[in-house]
């Protein structure tokens, strides 16, 4: 196991979704749920699984909460248990709180009351699948900030061939290249004559607007139709 210790309090999909991954990846977890058959379904997954309920601040405090590096609410639909929830963890003295948030208003009362980090899972999804009906060749995207994001993007068939320097997609679009995803090695920071080849994955840093550049793929015709 690692050192890092973390706590996941709340085992709806993201909540049971980040445990588990975290357990998969050799760190101790404790996960805490007032639902025994959510408790007992990752027993076995997770390094301790408690059913409690987390508004119980002396519960809380019985099991050591104040020790874990990282605590993550992710209670989903009752939000006033999700805020006290936090509110208690900053109380207590967590270190770093985590707190799932359902939309904007949601999560501004979350920062108010102390909350290190606020995510919006249902909102990064959606993005996700807007990016994607848009131009399918992008794989992934990390909204940096309202106006930055980080964009990685399966290698258009116009970019095969040509170095950074030809496509000059800074001084174009505003948009650079951060890292290429080559089949055996990760080329960080790559210079102006590294040349892109098929089945590159290319990782684009840039405004938001800015990421309109990125060239559809037209489909290749279904030979069965």
């Amino acid at each position: 196991m690692k050192n890092k210790q973390f706590a996941v309090i709340g085992l709806g999909r993201f909540g049971k979704s980040v445990a588990q991954t975290l357990a998969s990846l050799g760190y101790e977890v404790l996960v805490i749920d007032s639902n025994e058959h959510e408790i007992q379904s990752i027993a076995h997954e997770v390094t301790h699984a408690i059913q409690v309920d987390a508004r119980d601040e002396e519960a809380l405090k019985a099991l050591g909460i104040r020790n874990f590096d990282v605590v993550i609410v992710a209670i989903g639909d009752d939000i006033q248990a999700n805020i006290l929830v936090t509110v208690l963890l900053k109380e207590i003295g967590v270190k770093y709180v985590i707190a799932k948030a359902k939309d904007n208003m949601h999560g501004k009362v979350l920062e108010k009351i102390g909350a290190d980090k606020v995510i919006y899972p249902e909102k990064d999804m959606g993005m996700r699948l807007a990016y994607h009906l848009v131009t399918p060749n992008i794989l992934d995207f990390i909204e940096l900030s309202s106006e930055y994001n980080i964009i990685e993007v399966a290698t258009p068939s116009s970019f095969v061939g040509k170095s950074l320097e030809q496509l000059s997609l800074r001084s174009k679009y505003g948009v650079s290249i951060i890292a290429i995803k080559k089949k055996d090695a990760i080329i960080a920071d790559p210079e102006a004559a590294s040349v892109i080849e098929s089945g590159d994955i290319l990782v684009f840093l840039g405004r938001k607007n800015a990421m309109t550049f990125i060239p559809q793929e037209k489909e290749e015709p279904d030979a069965n139709k």
